[in-house]
């Protein structure tokens, strides 16, 4: 792609290049490159003015060993998962877990970046301490949840589309001021239902705009086309949707010219329905997402971070070991939300005197995850709670 020639290679980002409070830098005349016309047309190259910084910030969390904490539940999910414990939805409860996560002693070690929901970003510990800036501490860079929400695909097979392209530029821009360094923007794709070119289309359209606006602001987007673990349908039938989705997000990712090296994916990976008679091995998830990978995936791109899509804690580390086991192009990692936090929730249920056997719950996990990051996982002295189905029909959040 043209974008993909403008950049040296980067080194990874200085903590002290993405605290709170930079000054957000405008884009400059020099910012546009323009070709000589070879055709009567001529042909527009644009490099943002944080090219660079969007680089370094991709590699920093596309780093050895390291993948994403997914705690950008919004407020109404996040209750759903205080309920399961017992605790009622407040802000204080939010706040005391959330609390919980990002102040896991060496937690960085494992997790290069957190997903944060927009009340987070701008929330403290409870010890008054900005949930920011105790990512920063820990080696961690602090993302955001952009994206509105799905609603109704009008003209569809009761399909969804994502929403929340306006007002995304100012958005993004406070929330870069406000520290955040990457953003996330998730749609999804349903297999029992098409799906159907509309929907398809919608998805990806959507995802290169986010994108394109997202880098003009400062913030690495993380491009996620979820494929809905949703039905009955054979590995072999996600692999073929999988193809379609993600070769349409990557003509609509060039259209809007943006910049494959300052982005992140975060793909479903490939697997049978949820509701399957056949199952798939560790392996063969891994042979047909790798296929899928190399078939779609510009090697430009640095960080390929997958969810978890409910799989159990125990399965989706062992799907990202076997997929490490060889060689690949780009950082092959993880970006979970249930996949490292069900255990974790679970211990804690609500109570003061758990949080250190909570914390060390979430560091169990992922540390396992950073070695299958590594290709060095065996799977030993895994709980029964990690082994636990946690796939949910119509998962919304």
């Amino acid at each position: 792609m043209a974008s993909a020639s403008l950049l040296k290679s980067s080194p990874v980002l200085d903590k002290s290049e993405w605290v709170k409070g930079q000054t957000l830098r405008q884009p400059s005349a020099s910012s546009v490159v323009r070709c000589l016309p070879t055709t009567p047309s001529g042909l527009t190259i644009r490099a943002s003015s944080y090219a660079d910084e969007l680089v370094k910030t991709a590699k920093t969390v596309a780093s050895p060993g390291r993948g994403i904490l997914a705690m950008d539940e919004s407020n109404a999910t996040c209750g759903k998962r205080l309920a399961s414990i017992g605790l009622e939805n407040t802000e204080a409860n939010r706040q005391a877990y959330r609390t919980l996560l990002v102040s896991a002693p060496a937690l960085g070690q494992y997790v290069s970046g957190a997903i944060l929901f927009e009340e987070t970003l701008y929330q403290s510990t409870i010890d008054g301490k900005k949930i920011v800036d105790v990512l920063v501490e820990q080696g961690i860079v602090p993302g955001i949840k952009v994206d509105k929400g799905l609603v109704p695909l009008a003209g569809s097979n009761d399909e969804s589309w994502c929403q929340g392209l306006d007002g995304l530029a100012s958005r993004t821009a406070a929330y870069y001021q406000q520290g955040a360094r990457f953003a996330k923007w998730r749609t999804v794709v349903s297999i029992p239902n098409g799906p159907s070119a509309l929907a398809v289309k919608e998805a990806a359209w959507g995802l290169a705009r986010y994108a394109s606006i997202a880098q003009d602001n400062g913030l690495v987007p993380i491009v996620e086309p979820e494929i809905l673990l949703d039905g009955e349908h054979t590995i072999d039938r996600t692999f073929e949707v999988a193809l379609k989705v993600w070769a349409e997000v990557f003509f609509y990712l060039a259209e809007n010219n943006v910049l494959f090296e300052g982005i992140l994916l975060k793909p479903s990976m490939v697997t049978p329905g949820a509701e399957a008679k056949e199952r798939a091995t560790p392996q063969q998830v891994a042979d047909y997402t790798l296929k899928l990978l190399h078939r779609r995936i510009p090697p430009a791109v640095p960080g390929i971070m997958f969810l978890s899509g409910g799989q159990s804690e125990l399965e989706a580390t062992l799907n990202l070991n076997a997929m490490n086991q060889s060689t690949n192009p780009w950082h092959v990692s993880f970006s979970y939300a249930r996949a490292l936090q069900n255990t974790c929730l679970k211990t804690w249920g609500g109570r003061q005197e758990n949080v250190k056997a909570a914390q060390d719950a979430l560091l169990l996990r992922a540390k396992a995850n950073s070695l299958a990051q590594l290709g060095k996982y065996t799977g030993e002295g895994e709980s029964e709670e990690a082994k636990k189905e946690l796939f949910v029909k119509g998962y919304v959040y």
